[in-house]
Order: structure tokens, then C-alpha cells, then sequence
């Protein structure tokens, strides 16, 4: 594989290839409860450490393992850590250690790591597993005193194993550790969820029913409120906000006046450690037993369980397990005698290190603050993510009566542009309805542009959105049509249904769509009025956005296939599986999908290879054959080079590798854009969507003079997109210099600093750019007021 493309900033740059991990040795362990994901980021931290030439041990069974010693704490090899990315729970075990809570117990797990040179404990779990950590290296000085004086260890020992350090990763399904927008296994739960949601709502329609679900989290209601949010229901219950007395009467309400609304069903989702305001427990039954006395209606309720900590990983956690694991080999090298235990995070789309006693502090604070009844301070306390989501659900949740809306007299327009992508209609959903919130008409656009100068435009209601959270494609339907060639045909249509304001959501189409807009101001006042572009498509080719709605749901889609390939390939030895993926000329998915998958390598667009480079790939593979893990497998971008065709390479393996392996091709095509959209695709959706209106709304005011709204300003048509910790709208005009047109990609894409990290967990000598790791930063608790411009979601 080439080498990574090389950013312009040559000096300040920083290579881990000058932290070296020979004559070290790192202890990984899995403790508490387990989550999908946490081997994903086992295998990250064995592969990397290896790599880096320390000695990498498995500390089996968590504490109780690093307790008995013995054959619980085994050397790991590189291919002892091969077909673990798809597997969910944890490999390795995990147990509640009571003995490791007593100075005794952690003696014993001290001396068994110095007779094996392990100064350097990579821990997996929630925030107890993670304080005892902390614990067990503030005492770690004496405990080896202790020891020396038993006999146990020479005073060489103790002086060569001075310093334990510590890294921690959160896995815990529950999101509930401050200081992490996501912890590792919470997204691969909300999959678990929305598909038994999905499952339940066909069954509920067909019968008329009300179905009460119950989610796990104790004491945070994360799981509750996004898979609320991702599904529509009409209640939720949650710690962090118990319900007003009188909250029995509001629900029934609510539920009575939307079966009026002709709709079938009621989803109430209920979070286990749920209270009322007095701190009485809400259970499902009760909510069940007060439907049916009160509103007659036949209710059902299904209690989750340990379903959603089960199954397969999605997309997401490995790649976030994967990049965590990564980071906290390079925190462990990094570190020094006076460096604080660190636990690694994630805020927006950056991993981040942070002292691990500030986040359990911030955590513990929390729960001090729910049981004081403090539950505004409690949901502050709990970050940006959950706050947003918390406000997108208030904004979503509960529909006013026309009589307290207010009176904008603005009409909105909402349109799809370019391929459909799973989430489209989340973000169609959430628009409408926070635009109606805000007093607005707003009105559909079918088929995009064309449909837009043909005059398909019609109102549309808070009821005719009901249900599209769940439904893939676009129900607007979307052409790829750009509007340069009927500007005059679509100022008309403005000026015929008085539109005030535009939000098109879509791909490149939809960018040039409102770059051909904007540049028209001077020449039709009709496009004077703000206009606001979220990105939505599965290639996320969008410059001024990390991410774009849909291309979660394709990357799970190719991580699904991967895994089955794999799986066919466990019976018969020696096969390599090349696979085609989407994306235009944008090497996103194949790169990240791969990433996920566990490929051995990837061809892209952004990195050009040769075939020379091909020759060594497939000596890589040949020599990989030779190891325990007999199969290979290979990505490719569709239009990664045209005339190494997915085809030629198939051939060339083919050739190449007779007689150390066979090969199989497989391309994936338009399976990627189909499908239900995945949690994460809902919920980005809705939010970005409902953030999009809120610009609208203050646009418009800051624009309407003398009886009109007028906008001709370049900040007055954005695209609003994720840039590394937060939501920006960024003017498109601004946006032209950072864009590849013919190819129809960003100059420069976050991600490709993910490929050497793919590349080592691959086994490829590579050069890994660190310049944004390595700073220690600090909590955050008192936040500025967020500006116009920004925000984290």
C-alpha cells in the first residue's frame, strides 16, 4: 500500500515512529460489565503494541485474573487476536473482582505483574473498573515496598517497575462516564433497540396497540432519550428528567389525540432506572396498567434486557474502539512518572486523552446532583451531547396546539437532492416539525430541483411526517438535477408559493445545487432569502462537513457483508475476498469500512498506487497465509484507478497468488444506499435538521425589512456540517476553494489519517502522523454560550 498523503505542515508534524515500545510490557483487561466493541479495541491495543516492539499481555478474566496470576495472564501474539473485531462481549472475560477491593488482593495482582515486567495497564471497562485502576497506581510505590520486605521480589524488581502507568477506555453500553461524547458499546446497544423498535412498530400497526419498551440504564437515560429520538415514540422516561405530578393525565392526552390523528400505534420507552419527581420508581407495568385503565387501549410491554449488550459490534464502535486502542498504546509510551492516569475520548469526530480522576469526579457529581434532585445540573453535567439531544426531543416531542404556535408568516421549503441516503427522511421529519414549532408553513419539494421548477410543491403537516425516522430512501423523493439550466422556472415557483426560506438536504448535487443559487442572487431577487444545505450522502464527499447523514448506515452495510465473507471464507483455507465498494471518486467508505471490517488493505482515489504496489500487497498476503490466519481481505474504491478495475486486481490475485490462495470478487453496488438507516443516521438526521430550521428562523428575522426578507449576504447561504468537535454553518461561496470539483471530493478529508492506522493493524510497516494526539487536556464544566455559528452535537 502507498504511503499516506502527507498534509503541507512538514515542520510541526510529530511521528510515533520516535516512541519506541521495546523493553516494555502492557497489560490489557477487559472489567465490569461487558460491551460490543471492547475486543475491537483488545486486538488495537495488542496489534499496535506489538508493533511498536513491546511485549503485550492478556490479563484474563479482569481483576480477578490479574489477582490469581497463573495462566491468566498469557503473552498475546498477532494472530491471537485475528477474528475478534466481529465478536461481541469480550474475549478475554471479564468478572467483579470483591477480592481486588482489599489490600491483600491488590498485593497479589502487583507482584504477579512485576514477575512479568507489566508496568503498563490498559483497562476497558466503566468508571468503577477505572477508579480501582487509579487506585491500585497510587498505591503501586508501596505495594512494591511491601513485597521487597516479604521477599516476594528483589529491591532490582521494585527499582525497574517504579512507575505503573495507566490508560483507560469506557466501554459500558449505558453512556453514562462524563467527559466522552460516546463510550464504547452504546451505539452497537441503540442497534440492538431500534431493531426490536422496528420489529415492534409492523406488529403494533396491524393491531392497534401501545407497546411500553424498557431500555437498560440504571442511572442514565442516555439509551432512553436517543432511541426515543431515533424511533419517534411518543413518551420517554429517564432519570436525569422526571416527569411533573400530573404527568399521567399529559400522557394519556397525548396518546388519545394522536390515535385521533388516524395514527395506529404508540411507542413509550421507558429507561430502567426511571423515576417520577418524588423519586418513585416508574415501571412498564404501571405505565401499562394506567393505558388501559384510562384510555383502554391494548398495551403491550417488552423488557429488553441483555439483548441490547449482545451481538455483533456495529461499524461504529470498532472504529471507535479501534482509534481508542491506538491512542492509548500512544499514551502509554508517552507517558512519565509524574503523567496522570488518562482516559481516552471521544468529543465530536476527535479522540482526545483526559485525567481519569476528573472524568470520575465529573461522573460521581451527576449522580450527587439526581440525588439531590438537582436534574437540570445533572443533564448539564452529563456534556453537550446529552443536552442536544435532550433540547431535540423537547423541540420534537409534543405538538402545540395552532393557538400557541407562533405566527411567523414565513413559508419554508424543504427539498432532497442527489442519491437517497439512509436518514433523509429523519432529517425530512425533523425539519418540518421543529418548523412548525417555530411558526413556519412549510412545504415538500418531490424530486428535488425538477420537481422543483415543475412546481411539485405542496404543504405539508406535522401528521404527514409521522413515522419516517425508520424509513431508508427518500420519501420527497431526490433526482441528482442541478438548477442552473430552469433558474427562471424555479424563481417562479418561489415567488408563486411565497417561499421565504430553503433547507436542501443532500449530496455534491445539492452544493453545487445552492452554489447555483447564490451566484443567481444578483440576477433573480427570488433567491435573496436564506438558504441552508445539510449534507446527506453515504460517498461523505462534502466539503465543510466530517460527516454526512447516511454513510453510517453504508458503512454498516459493508462491515455486515465483510463479516459474512469472512465467515464463508472460516471453512475453506487459503481464499482472499476482493470487494467493491461505493463512493465515487471519495475513498471514505472503503477506507473506514475497511477499518471495521479488518482488511488487509484498501485502494483509493486520495492514495495513489501503483503496480508495483500491488506486487507487494500480494506478497503480504501470501506471506499471511503462512500464519494461522489463512484469508485475506481486500478493498477497493469503484474509482480508485480506471485501469486497475476491480476486475484486473481479481486477476491479478488470482494469478499471483496460485497456488497459496484463491480469490473471490464481490461488489457490493447499491446495497449500500439501502436499508433501514442505523441509529446513529436517525439521530444525526433529526438533530442536524432541527438546528438547520433554528438558523432559518434567526436568518429570517435578521432579514425581514420593510415587509420582506432579503438576503443576499454570503453568510446568509450555508452548509452546516461537522468540523472536528463542533456543528459550523459555513458560507458555500467560502466552501469553493476547499473543493475538487472534477472529482467531486473535499481538498483535504479528516480520514486519511485513519490509514496508517489501518495499515498497522494490518501488519504494514507505515508512518502514523500524531500531532493531534499527546496533550493531556482537561474537563470541561462552565461552557460559553454557543454563537451562531457553532455548536457540538
Amino acid at each position: 500500500m502507498a504511503g499516506a498523503v502527507a498534509p503541507k505542515r512538514q515542520d510541526t508534524r510529530k511521528f510515533f515512529e520516535n516512541l519506541s515500545g521495546a523493553g516494555k510490557s502492557i497489560g490489557v483487561l477487559t472489567s465490569g460489565g461487558d460491551a460490543q466493541g471492547m475486543n475491537a479495541a483488545v486486538r488495537a491495543v495488542v496489534r499496535m503494541g506489538i508493533y511498536v516492539g513491546a511485549k503485550v499481555y492478556f490479563i484474563h478474566e479482569g481483576y480477578q485474573g490479574m489477582v490469581d496470576g497463573g495462566d491468566n495472564i498469557k503473552e498475546a501474539t498477532w494472530e491471537s487476536v485475528s477474528s475478534m473485531l466481529q465478536v461481541g462481549g469480550t474475549v478475554i472475560g471479564s468478572a467483579r473482582c470483591k477480592e481486588f477491593r482489599t489490600h491483600e488482593g491488590r498485593l497479589k495482582a502487583a507482584h504477579n505483574l512485576v514477575e512479568r515486567g507489566i508496568t503498563n495497564l490498559c483497562v476497558i471497562g466503566g468508571d468503577g473498573s477505572l477508579t480501582g485502576a487509579n487506585l491500585f497506581r497510587e498505591e503501586w510505590s508501596g505495594l512494591l515496598d511491601e513485597l521487597v520486605q516479604q521477599g516476594l521480589i528483589s529491591e532490582e524488581a521494585a527499582r525497574t517497575n517504579s512507575v505503573l502507568h495507566i490508560v483507560g477506555m469506557v466501554g459500558s453500553i449505558d453512556n453514562d462516564f462524563c467527559g466522552t461524547d460516546m463510550t464504547i458499546g452504546t451505539d452497537s446497544a441503540l442497534h440492538r433497540i431500534i431493531e426490536v423498535v422496528d420489529a415492534i412498530m409492523t406488529t403494533a400497526q396491524s393491531h392497534q396497540r401501545t407497546f411500553v419498551l424498557e431500555v437498560m440504564g440504571r442511572h442514565c437515560g442516555y439509551l432512553a432519550l436517543v432511541s426515543a429520538l431515533a424511533c419517534g415514540a411518543d413518551w420517554v422516561f429517564f432519570p436525569e428528567m422526571p416527569p411533573e405530578d400530573g404527568w399521567e393525565d399529559n400522557m394519556c392526552q397525548k396518546l388519545s389525540e394522536n390515535r385521533a390523528d388516524k395514527k395506529r400505534l404508540n411507542i413509550i420507552i421507558v429507561a430502567e432506572g426511571a423515576i417520577d419527581c418524588h423519586n418513585k420508581a416508574i415501571t412498564p407495568d404501571y405505565i401499562k396498567e394506567l393505558v388501559v385503565r384510562c384510555l383502554g387501549f391494548d398495551t403491550r410491554v417488552t423488557i429488553l434486557g441483555h439483548v441490547q449488550r449482545g451481538g455483533t459490534p456495529s461499524a461504529f464502535d470498532r472504529i471507535l474502539a479501534s482509534r481508542m486502542g491506538v491512542e492509548a498504546v500512544l499514551a502509554l509510551l508517552e507517558a512519565s512518572a509524574s503523567t496522570p492516569a488518562c482516559v481516552v475520548s471521544l468529543v465530536g469526530n476527535q479522540a482526545v486523552r483526559l485525567p481519569l480522576m476528573e472524568c470520575v469526579q465529573m461522573t460521581q457529581e451527576v449522580q450527587k446532583a439526581m440525588d439531590e434532585k438537582k436534574f437540570e445540573e445533572a443533564v448539564r453535567l452529563r456534556g453537550r451531547s446529552f443536552e442536544n439531544n435532550l433540547s431535540t426531543y423537547r423541540l420534537l416531542s409534543y405538538r402545540k396546539a395552532d393557538s400557541e404556535l407562533p405566527n411567523s408568516s414565513f413559508n419554508v421549503a424543504v427539498l432532497n437532492v442527489g442519491a437517497p441516503a439512509a436518514g433523509m427522511n429523519a432529517a425530512v421529519r425533523s425539519a418540518v416539525r421543529v418548523g412548525i414549532t417555530e411558526g413556519h408553513k412549510m412545504f415538500a419539494v418531490n424530486d428535488g430541483f425538477e420537481g422543483f421548477y415543475k412546481g411539485q410543491i405542496k404543504e405539508i403537516k406535522w401528521g404527514d411526517v409521522g413515522g419516517w425516522t425508520g424509513q431508508g430512501g427518500s420519501l420527497l423523493g431526490t433526482k441528482r438535477t442541478l438548477p442552473g439550466k430552469h433558474l427562471d422556472k424555479i424563481a417562479e415557483q418561489i415567488r408563486i408559493h411565497n417561499i421565504s426560506a430553503l433547507l436542501v438536504i443532500g449530496g455534491f448535487e445539492a452544493y453545487v445545487g445552492l452554489l447555483e443559487l447564490s451566484a443567481a442572487r444578483d440576477k433573480y431577487n427570488e433567491f435573496c432569502v436564506p438558504m441552508v444545505m445539510v449534507p446527506a450522502t453515504v460517498s461523505n464527499n462534502i466539503p465543510g462537513s466530517d460527516l454526512s447523514i447516511g454513510s453510517d448506515t453504508a458503512l454498516n452495510a459493508i462491515t455486515d457483508t465483510c463479516d459474512r465473507i469472512k465467515q464463508s471464507a472460516s471453512g475453506t483455507k487459503r481464499r482472499v475476498f476482493i470487494i467493491e465498494t461505493m463512493g465515487g471518486y471519495c475513498g471514505y467508505l472503503a477506507t473506514v469500512g475497511g477499518l471495521a471490517a479488518g482488511a488487509d488493505t484498501v485502494y483509493i482515489y486520495e492514495e495513489p498506487f501503483d503496480i508495483r504496489d500491488l506486487q507487494a500487497n500480494v506478497e503480504h498476503l501470501t506471506q499471511k497465509m503462512k500464519t494461522s490466519i489463512q484469508r485475506g481481505l481486500v478493498l477497493r474504491n469503484e474509482n480508485c484507478n480506471e485501469n486497475f478495475t476491480t476486475d484486473f486486481v481479481y486477476q491479478l490475485y488470482t494469478e499471483e497468488g496460485r497456488g497459496v490462495f484463491d480469490c473471490r470478487k464481490n461488489i457490493l453496488g447499491h446495497m449500500q444506499q439501502g436499508g433501514a438507516p442505523s441509529p446513529f443516521d436517525r439521530n444525526f438526521g433529526t438533530k442536524v435538521a432541527a438546528k438547520a430550521i433554528q438558523w432559518i428562523t434567526r436568518t429570517l428575522k435578521d432579514s425581514y425589512k420593510g415587509g420582506r426578507v432579503f438576503a443576499n449576504s454570503e453568510d446568509t447561504a450555508c452548509l452546516l456540517g461537522m468540523r472536528r468537535r463542533a456543528m459550523v454553518f459555513q458560507p458555500v461561496a467560502q466552501l469553493r476553494d476547499e473543493t475538487d470539483f472534477v472529482h467531486r471530493i473535499p481538498k483535504e478529508q479528516w480520514w486519511l489519517k485513519l490509514r496508517p492506522l489501518m495499515k498497522i493493524l494490518a501488519k504494514y510497516k507505515t508512518s502514523y502522523d500524531v500531532s493531534d494526539s499527546g496533550q493531556l487536556e482537561h474537563v470541561t464544566r462552565v461552557r460559553p454560550k454557543e454563537t451562531n455559528t457553532s455548536s457540538t452535537i
